[in-house]
C-alpha cells in the first residue's frame, strides 16, 4: 500500500484492523487524532503512527 499524507477512515480501518465504529470511538476519546476537509474526516498517517507508538507502550507498561 502506498504511503500517504491524510488516509479517509476505510483506509484507515484497513491499515489499523478495525471497525468504524472503533475508529470513530478512538477519534471520539482523542486517541486518534483526525482533522476534517469539508465534509470528509481525515486521520493523518502521523496519527496512525501515534496511535500504534501508544498501544505499544500501553503493552509495554502492562508487561512490566
Amino acid at each position: 500500500m502506498e504511503t500517504k499524507a491524510l488516509y479517509k477512515v476505510p483506509e484507515a480501518m484497513s491499515l489499523l484492523s478495525l471497525s468504524r465504529t472503533v475508529i470513530y470511538e478512538l477519534m471520539r476519546a482523542g486517541r486518534l487524532r483526525s482533522v476534517r476537509q469539508g465534509r470528509t474526516r481525515l486521520i493523518p498517517a502521523s496519527a496512525i503512527a501515534e496511535y500504534v507508538a501508544l498501544l505499544e507502550s500501553e503493552s509495554l507498561g502492562r508487561a512490566a
